[in-house]
């Protein structure tokens, strides 16, 4: 005998499955990665990951205005300088590449939140996250010299106009850190979204190519997270924000949806999700060589992540995503 409740019933007509869905993924879940280089008219497609280009500050205001006209909300940006030294002076300068570029899309396009990835990978001649230990081979980064150059480059950031710092380099207290530093200098108001689950994944390699970034020598696991590990998550997340962060990434994404469903279990700040670059790059190659439905995959990994609990994604799909739930 069949049970007085039957599933099926509410699957049999398209808008009926409309009607009693649970997730919805929308224009204003996402923000879209660019990369910023010196130049001008300059565009340069990553070789790993198709549709995703290096570009001059002109072409990045473009890319803006489209990205808004599109109804997305925000872009995070990336930097890439002319020049790399152990200083990362490019991070922190007033003329910094991100910080143009800040500046530029602020200028043309007043009401697109602009997030600015706040690290110093990109511009460090050796591809570490901060400041090196003279003479130590094995990459070991020290953590509070680092912490100076990080408020001195969200201070910089916040100066060129950016909406939101998303410090990404994993040091210990660097959210308290950048707080104390934008306070100091008028910067109440200028939220932080910290990377306080980033963990050391296989899946970020071919953001190192669009962002020039690999180490030189060694890794970063001594300060990303062991893949292996969830409860560490929670406390990072605490720790961030005690030291006062207002929204929460965790990063990378898809193999990661249950960090994000206890992170956002653990409390009630925005939660964020990046979809990384092999995460994209993945999907694009099984579509390029026709083995899955580009669209349909896409669109179930969007929708996964915000079931999981996921407020935002940072998505390199997400100008594709916007046009398909126009």
């Amino acid at each position: 005998m069949f049970p007085t409740h039957r599933p099926r019933r509410l699957r049999q007509h398209p808008q009926l499955r409309r009607m009693v869905q649970e997730t919805l993924v929308t224009q204003a879940d996402l923000i879209y990665p660019l990369f910023a280089v010196p130049g001008e008219g300059f565009a340069k497609e990553v070789s790993s990951m198709p549709g995703v280009y290096q570009l001059s500050v002109d072409k990045i205001v473009e890319e803006a205005k489209e990205v808004y006209d599109l109804g997305i909300p925000a872009i995070i940006l990336f930097g890439i300088p002319a020049d790399k030294d152990t200083d990362a002076t490019g991070a922190w300068h007033d003329c910094g590449i991100v910080q143009q570029a800040t500046t530029a899309v602020k200028e043309a396009v007043p009401d697109l939140v602009v997030i600015v990835d706040t690290c110093l990978c990109e511009y460090t001649s050796h591809g570490h996250c901060g400041y090196l230990e003279t003479g130590d081979l094995s990459g070991r980064v020290l953590n509070d010299p680092t912490l100076e150059l990080l408020k001195k480059t969200a201070v910089a950031q916040a100066k060129a106009g950016a909406d939101i710092i998303a410090p990404s380099g994993m040091m210990d207290g660097f959210v308290q850190a950048i707080r104390a530093g934008l306070d100091e200098h008028g910067f109440e108001d200028t939220p932080i979204l910290s990377y306080a689950a980033k963990y050391a994944s296989a899946y970020y390699g071919p953001f190192r190519d669009a962002a020039e970034s690999a180490p030189q020598f060694g890794d970063r696991r001594t300060y990303q997270m062991d893949p292996a590990n969830g409860t560490e998550a929670l406390k990072e997340i605490e720790l961030d924000i005690a030291e006062g962060a207002d929204m929460l990434m965790v990063k990378p994404a898809l193999a990661y949806m249950d960090i994000i469903w206890r992170v956002k279990q653990a409390t009630n700040l925005p939660v964020a999700a990046y979809n990384v670059s092999g995460e994209y790059s993945m999907v694009k190659a099984a579509a390029l060589n026709g083995w899955v439905d580009e669209q349909k995959v896409v669109m179930e990994t969007m929708t996964s992540f915000k079931r999981s609990g996921a407020d935002l994604i940072l998505t390199y799909h997400a100008k594709d995503v916007a046009r398909w739930i126009g």
